[in-house]
């Protein structure tokens, strides 16, 4: 199956591989009123036991290490090399600033899907996104930095319509076409690099960064999941709690300002009553 290319390696799937993969056949099936053959009982049981397995043997899910405020400064902060830089200065912070956007839908933005409200402020118009497919458009603001990095990419390849974020070529040369989803892994995964950072990044650590981000901040989630448009609770609680648990006054009892530490003696621990041990 490698040599076919089936598989990238020897040895068997992983079990988020196996979801993912019974998901498009189950889809598949739906779509033409079919029954589809992962909603019998069996195969239902069979993946809960698949599952409480995985975690008996100690495999964990290892998810994209967030890019919270304090790695996406030091990716940012790599932007230096000239017009490439200026791209990706701009491409990290549109993604990051608007609300974590997916990796398809900052390749899927044009040039005519921003504008300037004022020198600090610029909206980001959304269409088709992999939770709405309706081609709805929405607004979502930039402001800043990321409005700032927005307007000085546009200055530096200026265009009155096609792709947003385009590929460089010999020269640092500005195309004509896209980039792909593939590229912005690439390209946050070598700007982690040349930053030093350590931990698994990749294109989707900007959304999981947003959400937490704005979790240790204090932001509700129904503003976060406004700017994120994620369908689901379940999905973005995960991030969220992580990050406001890290925020949270019962994280640190020991150092709550205004709380005189008590030096703990022997003389200050109470006796046990007779008999308790």
């Amino acid at each position: 199956m490698v040599t076919a290319g089936v598989k990238h390696r020897p040895g068997p799937l992983a079990f988020n591989t196996v979801m993912h993969r019974l998901a498009v056949l189950a889809s598949w099936h739906r779509v033409r009123d079919w029954t589809a053959p992962t909603d019998a009982a069996a195969v239902k049981r069979l993946l809960q036991q698949a599952r409480k397995a995985q975690v008996r043997q100690g495999v964990q899910v290892h998810s994209k290490t967030a890019m919270t405020v304090e790695p996406l400064q030091a990716l940012l902060a790599t932007c230096t090399d000239g017009v490439r830089g200026v791209r990706d200065r701009a491409l990290l912070l549109v993604a990051w600033s608007s609300g974590g956007r997916r990796r398809s839908e900052v390749v899927g933005l044009q040039v005519t899907d921003v504008r300037p409200l004022d020198a600090d402020t610029w909206m980001v118009t959304l269409g088709a996104t992999k939770t709405d497919t309706t081609g709805t458009h929405r607004e979502k603001p930039l402001r800043g930095e990321a409005a700032h990095a927005l307007a000085a990419w546009l200055a530096k390849a200026p265009a009155a319509t096609g792709p947003l974020f385009r590929r460089l070529h010999r020269g640092d040369a500005v195309g004509s076409t896209a980039l792909t989803g593939d590229h912005i892994a690439r390209m946050v995964q070598r700007r982690a690099r040349l930053a030093g950072l350590a931990g698994d990044w990749a294109a989707h650590s900007l959304r999981s960064g947003f959400v937490t981000a704005a979790a240790r901040q204090g932001v509700p989630l129904g503003e976060v999941m406004a700017m994120t448009e994620h369908r689901g609770v379940g999905t973005v609680m995960g991030y969220f709690q992580a990050g406001s648990l890290l925020a949270s006054r019962a994280s640190h009892l020991l150092a709550v300002p205004g709380t005189p530490a008590r030096e703990v003696t022997a003389s200050t621990i109470p006796s046990p009553e007779p008999g308790v041990t």
